[in-house]
């Protein structure tokens, strides 16, 4: 049984979060804008729907509660995904391992700007 999951965004969005742009087995995150406190599948679908840029959370801000798990439906903070290695702390399901590429789209990890994919 697939756990009733909260209001997640997304283009072509099926019941794991898995969205148009990302859509592999693993694919099964979604992250809360910090712009606009919204549950989307990627940043592209964010751009796409919500009529606004995104904002990256500041590390002071990485306590918050802005991952949600796709297949059991936690909630995760920025730092416990982080710190998860790609795994759902609370089901075991694995999370995408080459999201750690896409953090500073999200998160203000200090890179330097990167070409949007």
């Amino acid at each position: 049984m697939i756990p009733k999951l909260l209001d997640v965004r997304g283009i072509e969005l099926d019941a794991q979060t898995r969205c148009e742009h990302y859509h592999g087995p693993t694919d099964i995150i979604a992250i809360k804008m910090k712009c606009c406190g919204v549950y989307y599948a990627c940043k592209d679908c964010h751009e796409a729907l919500a009529g606004h840029a995104v904002e990256v959370w500041p590390e002071s801000e990485w306590e918050q509660k802005a991952i949600l798990c796709g297949a059991c439906g936690a909630e995760l903070t920025i730092r416990q995904y982080m710190q998860c290695e790609s795994c759902c702390p609370s089901c075991r399901e694995s999370f995408n391992p080459g999201c750690r590429s896409h953090y500073y789209f999200y998160f203000d990890t200090k890179q330097p700007a990167k070409t949007q994919r």
